[in-house]
């Protein structure tokens, strides 16, 4: 059995936390068996000294 990897961005207005599910769920929609998520970095877009938009680097794995 393989483990493949995809990297991905999720984007949410309201938390890093959401920004992750986002990339897991898009995942999903593309690939079966998801087993695992690495967080890798968190980011946001910032106007007028506020947070806009959280976003998250992950790498999915998911099996064949």
């Amino acid at each position: 059995m393989y483990v493949k990897v995809v990297e991905l961005v999720g984007e949410s207005p309201r938390s890093w936390n959401d920004a992750v599910q986002m990339a897991v769920r898009e995942a999903g929609q593309a690939h079966q068996n998801i087993s695992g998520v690495e967080v890798y970095n968190l980011t946001a877009n910032v106007k007028e000294g506020r947070i806009t938009e959280y976003k998250a680097n992950v790498k999915v794995a998911y099996t064949d």
